[in-house]
């Protein structure tokens, strides 16, 4: 193996080592299951809209603890959910900079596709903007990347080469085009969740609050 190509394994490690921890499984009704992302160690959880079928969807965390949780926010639109769990210091992520990426830029999505654990695809941005080629989604904003992202990455992160989350997993444009919501689209989501819910507040407020879409 090159010197190149063992700093590039290096590298792809240590950016896993960063971002995995905050990869959760979420499950909703008997059949459900999708990817979620812990976006606050205060145990603020993020996935997509349609993983969460049902009010009291429950969270899978890499130690197979499962928790109960919350929904706060639902983001039809955008595919969002904000889902809040009973816990405190959990391996939060690192929130990238998703306005800065440019096309060509390596990127890195995590999830449970068929439910393999700690699965994770590799790609490069192709286009980030609104109404993307002709792609599904509307006029919302999305990444598209040059990777697969199988049926269990929905709700899981999309990292870039520092294991910060850049974008939340949402769906298959083609047989090798993938879209993400961008990460700034999704702190957007969570301020109006926050706003309504009279953030900051204790966590066993959030907890007892109903959800809001907005």
């Amino acid at each position: 193996m090159t010197s190149f190509m063992k700093q590039l394994n290096n590298d792809m490690a240590d950016m896993l080592v960063r971002a995995q921890p905050a990869l959760v499984r979420v499950a909703s009704g008997r059949r459900g299951m999708g990817s979620g992302i812990i976006w606050g160690a205060n145990g603020l959880i993020v996935t997509n809209a349609h993983v969460v079928h049902r009010r009291g969807p429950s969270v899978i965390f890499a130690d197979d603890a499962k928790l109960p949780a919350q929904v706060l926010g639902i983001d039809r639109q955008n595919d969002l959910a904000a889902l809040q769990v009973d816990a405190s210091d959990l391996p939060a992520i690192e929130v990238g900079r998703s306005r800065e990426l440019r096309s060509g830029q390596v990127v890195v999505a995590l999830g449970f596709p068929w439910g393999i654990t700690g699965a994770v695809t590799t790609g490069i941005v192709v286009a980030t903007g609104e109404n993307l080629m002709g792609m599904p989604g509307g006029s919302r904003e999305l990444i598209a990347v040059s990777l697969q992202l199988r049926p269990g990455f929905s709700g899981g992160p999309l990292i870039d080469d520092q294991g910060r989350v850049i974008g939340v997993n949402v769906m298959m444009a083609g047989p090798e085009i993938g879209l993400a919501i961008p990460a700034h689209v999704v702190e957007d989501f969570l301020s109006k969740v926050a706003a309504q819910h009279h953030q900051p507040a204790p966590e066993s407020e959030a907890m007892a609050s109903p959800a809001v879409s907005v």
